[in-house]
């Protein structure tokens, strides 16, 4: 099985520079590149990753995105003189030309053609390119926006040629739109190009009709481009995490790729002045995370724009950490999305409706915007005084904007703790270690709690796990390892001792989320515990903070399944950030298709609480256990296979849960705001 991240970086690439004055080019400088570099040596990072050489990409390979024509004219500019360099920029729309430009750009594409070839043959299980020029903008014939050759593409389309891929997911978060990708693919079923950016009405550039939301795809390619435009500034991480809940990941884990390329520009970042937004670069450690569980955890990572040299270091760290393994921070503040983000998200969802079962319950309708504003037809920019047009807002303020430091993210020196059955042995993926003896004081903690909850109970079979309980919770705690799974025989006794000792001081919140029919011992009206219950059997919510999602046993289950997990438990768990999350398995009428959702579960859940997480199975399920184990240690989790559609039914109960939360919590004067994917629900 891959192990470790790749990175890939060479100084070479940072050695050509703006030589003349252009405003709308001279925030690209060499520093971009150097100083993300630095940023992870100086974190150790750097050291931490394997070092893949750069290699010049061929010109065959150049020309899977380019023409001959477009790429003899880039190979003139070596020779080129300074006045002839500018007055071949000026045919294309901001972007630079320099003597060294060409050879620059071949390593960019080589770079992340090694990076692909890395990944594809297992020598390493993902990784990221810090490359320059970046490539999202640069289409067939013309370079644009700093981009000479298209690298992510180039890239997709020499994975499916080298390696016979038939789904391959590009995801860009950079600021502006990958138009030149989205020209490459629109006619391709086999590419999914997701792209968020700032749009503004079409007041940002590239000004393109092409990069709103009603573009698709073309022919075969229908809907097989999804673009969600943000209309205004001041992004936060709410708007970005609800953008991947309600829009990316449904359809994400519905194509089911077998390769995942992110075009990561950081001009998305806070403190940008191009971006203008307000995430934080924390949450690109969570945007990296809930992609890790796609195509088999194969990711290639490549650098686009990114303009503040600190938020552009810091964002780069997070995202290296996070494809390295160490658990995500937390994310506090975390509430409802703007109503324009709502408005984009409920856009995009509605016009996908026609390509996607995960958005077939939605009626298509023709859009709405709020509060869409007039463009000035001579310039295309906005009128709307709520929403000032771009020059408007000076670089120099975006650049003075103050934010905190990310802390400092630590790794466990293990990472599972791991306790079979008395008696059974299993093949422990790398960073996982058994559990070990059970400490006198732990012995006494068990004694005590027996003595309050169930002293009647004598059975050593029953009693036997509950050392290893606490004893797994006090090593998750003490950060002596990340995450802990047990295997119980009495699941109400078990859960009883990890919940009274999990809320004695070592957690704030703590999440449960209980796969399994009848009812455990835990109580959620102090608000301290949210449970979430999936189950084959109505149960009826008594308290606010809970959830039951009753859903079908059948072929359909995984879909619905995966859609109650990304539409309301995640935002429910992102937003409720809790301190340690306690999964549970016991008895379903749909264990026969649990053992790989609950694998994509585990690993999405551990994004939240720095990983802290304690799982517990009832009996012994060889399968079942050691997807628990692969998903806990990192390790990627089998894919799911493309999706169908989920019954009307468990739709249809998964909408009620939503309003039944909204509505509750609307009454309580609290919010949980991240369900939200509707103008209508704010």
């Amino acid at each position: 099985m891959a192990s470790g991240s790749a990175l890939i970086f060479d100084e070479e690439m940072s050695r050509y520079k703006l030589l003349w004055t252009d405003p709308a080019c001279d925030i690209e400088v060499p520093e971009r590149l150097t100083a993300s570099y630095e940023a992870l040596k100086t974190h150790g990072m750097a050291q931490r990753c394997k070092q893949v050489p750069v290699r010049l990409a061929t010109e065959q390979e150049i020309l899977l995105a380019h023409s001959e024509e477009y790429l003899e004219a880039v190979k003139q500019t070596p020779n080129m003189s300074v006045e002839e360099l500018m007055a071949f920029s000026k045919q294309y729309n901001d972007v630079y030309f320099h003597q060294n430009i060409y050879h620059c750009a071949k390593l960019a594409v080589g770079a992340t053609l090694q990076l692909v070839d890395s990944v594809m043959k297992r020598e390493v299980r993902n990784g990221m390119a810090l490359v320059r020029p970046p490539g999202h903008h640069s289409q067939c014939s013309a370079a644009s926006g700093f981009c000479v050759f298209n690298n992510v593409a180039i890239a997709a389309l020499y994975a499916k040629k080298n390696y016979n891929l038939n789904r391959v997911l590009i995801v860009d978060w950079d600021v502006h739109h990958g138009q030149g990708i989205q020209y490459c693919f629109e006619e391709d079923p086999s590419v999914l190009y997701f792209s968020w950016h700032r749009y503004e009405h079409q007041a940002f550039w590239p000004n393109l009709p092409e990069s709103d939301y009603t573009s698709v795809g073309k022919g075969k390619g229908s809907g097989f481009n999804i673009n969600l435009p943000w209309n205004k500034v001041g992004m936060t991480n709410s708007d970005y995490l609800a953008a991947f809940f309600h829009v990316f990941l449904p359809v994400a884990y519905e194509f089911d790729p077998e390769l995942v390329l992110v075009s990561a520009g950081f001009d998305s970042a806070i403190g940008d002045p191009e971006g203008e937004m307000c995430a934080r670069p924390e949450v690109f450690a969570h945007l990296t995370h809930l992609l890790m569980p796609l195509a088999a955890g194969k990711m290639c990572v490549v650098l686009e724009g990114g303009y503040n040299l600190t938020s552009l270091a810091q964002s780069v760290c997070q995202t290296v950490q996070t494809l390295l393994g160490d658990p995500a921070p937390r994310l506090s503040g975390l509430t409802v999305p703007c109503e324009s983000a709502l408005e984009s998200i409920q856009n995009v969802r509605s016009t996908q409706s026609s390509y996607w079962n995960c958005f077939k319950h939605l009626e298509a309708h023709s859009g709405t915007s709020t509060k869409r504003p007039r463009l000035d037809e001579k310039n295309g920019k906005t009128k709307d005084p709520a929403n000032p047009a771009p020059e408007t807002c000076t670089k120099k303020a975006t650049q003075d904007i103050v934010w905190p430091e990310p802390l400092t993210r630590t790794s466990t020196v293990g990472r599972t703790a791991v306790a079979p059955p008395p008696g059974v042995e299993i093949s422990l993926p790398e960073g996982c270690q058994y559990l070990g003896e059970v400490s006198q004081s732990t012995t006494k903690e068990v004694q005590s709690i027996r003595d309050k909850h169930f002293k009647d109970i004598t059975d050593q079979n029953i009693l036997q796990p509950l050392g290893n309980i606490i004893s797994a919770l006090d090593q998750i705690m003490n950060k002596e390892v990340c995450n802990g799974c047990i295997v119980v025989s009495d699941l109400s006794v078990s859960v009883c001792c990890a919940y009274q000792h999990s809320l004695m001081g070592l957690a704030e919140r703590v999440l449960v989320v209980f796969i399994g029919d009848g009812n455990i011992p835990v109580k959620t009206d102090h608000g301290k515990v949210f449970l979430v219950q999936v189950c084959t059997k109505e149960t009826e919510e008594k308290c606010l903070n809970t959830l039951s999602l009753c859903l079908r046993e059948g072929e359909s289950f995984t879909a619905g399944f995966m859609q109650a997990v990304l539409g309301l438990v995640l935002p429910l768990a992102y937003e409720f950030n809790p301190g340690l999350v306690l999964g549970i398995v016991g008895d379903s009428g749909a264990k026969t298709h649990l053992a790989p959702v609950w694998g994509h579960l585990t690993s999405l859940l551990q994004g939240l609480a720095e990983g802290q997480m304690l799982t517990l199975l009832q009996d012994y399920d060889k399968d079942l256990l050691e997807v628990t184990v692969s998903a806990l240690s990192g390790a990627p989790v089998p894919p799911l296979g493309p999706l169908g559609a989920p019954k009307p039914e468990d739709v249809k109960m998964i909408d009620k849960q939503r309003q039944r939360l909204q509505k509750r919590w609307s009454v309580a004067q609290k919010s949980w705001g991240l369900l939200r994917c509707t103008v209508s629900e704010s």
